[in-house]
């Protein structure tokens, strides 16, 4: 990556969470490769703008896309600074060893919603979209009082797993490995819905080299296998 040991530094980084496991993967690749050090805070995306909000520092951001065209637009990010890293559609899990429900169809997605006695939902992106999913498939009303919200940086996957909730929907990359559930599948595909999560510079970035050093490692083609291995696509 062109920086030597004698240049390294630490970069800061505050990332929700959808593409967390593949980048916590690839960050020991990059630091051995440059000699840079990547300091991440992994968290939901509503304590990320909180945090955001508070002036907590760094020098990188990621969200999803819309999340950061708006901090863009705000000022927050440094402008045209914006690269996407990967897409995750939205998948569905049940706790490990439990029947698996049919989501093949939307009209069995739906059936297999109204006979789960609890379902389990985010408050990042997928959990807003699958709110807005419950209306348009006309069962907001049946599902909702069998609806239970994660708090900002738990994932859904650990609700299911402990049994707390008899179905879970969140990020395929969230889901489809979480210890102690069993993945059923992507939302079927007239009713999916992709979220690319990018990422941005601060403005105020005190690393802005280094922290560009990082993406370009994350966006190589080396690195998208580690992203296709949980479910996601590169760029």
């Amino acid at each position: 990556m062109g920086a030597g040991v004698a240049n390294a530094t630490e970069i800061t980084v505050l990332s929700t969470q959808a593409t967390e496991h593949s980048y916590r993967e690839l960050v020991p690749q990059f630091e051995r490769a440059t000699g840079h050090t990547v300091k991440t805070t992994y968290t939901g995306t509503l304590d990320a703008k909180k945090r955001i909000a508070a002036g907590e520092y760094f020098d990188m951001l990621i969200m999803a896309s819309p999340d950061i065209d708006a901090f863009l637009a705000s000022g927050t990010l440094a402008p045209g600074s914006r690269i996407d890293i990967a897409k995750s559609g939205v998948g569905v899990g049940v706790k490990a060893g439990a029947p698996r429900p049919d989501i093949s169809t939307v009209e069995a997605f739906k059936k297999t919603l109204l006979a789960a006695k609890s379902i389990g939902y985010s408050t990042g992106p997928s959990g807003n979209y699958v709110i807005g999913l419950f209306d348009r498939l006309g069962i907001a009303g049946e599902v909702k009082p069998k609806l239970k919200q994660t708090a900002t940086g738990v994932f859904v996957g650990s609700i299911v797993a402990n049994g707390d909730v008899e179905i879970g929907i969140q990020q395929v990359s969230e889901m489809s490995y979480f210890a102690g559930v069993d993945y059923i599948g992507p939302l079927p595909a007239d009713i999916q819905k992709i979220t690319i999560f990018a990422s941005g510079i601060a403005a105020n970035a005190k690393q802005p080299a280094a922290a560009k050093a990082w993406v370009k490692f994350l966006t190589q083609p080396g690195s998208a296998d580690t992203f296709k291995k949980r479910g996601m696509e590169p760029g």
